[in-house]
């Protein structure tokens, strides 16, 4: 099951990240340490999960230059715009032959805690037209634990992987095709 879950939470945690591509605003980097980081889906016959990551500046940055030649490949639009309550985010992106529209709030201080509340409307693939609401909390711990360097992200089931280790990332991720 762990196996299964792991591109899920992979996948998932990437998106949760405060990193951004490129866009008109830039969300801050996150306070150094360990952030718990719970994500709660209606909508999606996936399961919630909270996952663990250990962190500092230079890994929110190194995220956020992994995640965006990707982001570029497969996203037409891609949107974030500060606001007086926090920041708003706009996307439309093809992934594995699905259209995927969403609209994303994100408020918080990046020190303490954050928050991304994301509606998608998600059309082809398997499940056909779909919403989904994912609601992100995430809140700083402390810091990481002993034996942890920044990075390093404990999911669901206790599996471990660091996000630096790149090779990892892309033997666990299915495939994402641009359309």
């Amino acid at each position: 099951m762990t196996r299964q879950l792991l591109p899920y939470c992979v996948g998932c945690f990437l998106l949760a990240l405060p990193a951004t591509t490129a866009a008109a605003d830039d969300l801050p980097v996150r306070k150094a340490g360990l952030w718990e980081i719970k994500m709660v889906k209606t909508g999606s016959p996936m399961p919630d999960m909270t996952v663990q990551h250990c962190t500092d500046e230079t890994t929110d940055h190194d995220m956020n230059d992994m995640v965006a030649p990707a982001a570029k490949q497969i996203c037409s639009k891609r949107d974030l715009k500060k606001t007086a309550t926090g920041y708003v985010s706009d996307s439309v992106c093809n992934v594995a032959g699905m259209s995927v529209t969403s609209h994303a709030d994100v408020v918080g201080d990046f020190n303490s805690a954050y928050t991304v509340t994301s509606n998608a409307h998600t059309e082809g693939g398997p499940a056909g037209v779909r919403d989904t609401t994912t609601k992100i909390e995430a809140k700083w711990v402390g810091a990481c634990k002993e034996g942890q360097k920044p990075g390093d992200i404990v999911m669901p089931g206790g599996y471990k992987l660091n996000v630096k280790d790149v090779q990892k990332l892309k033997n666990l991720l299915p495939a994402v095709k641009a359309n």
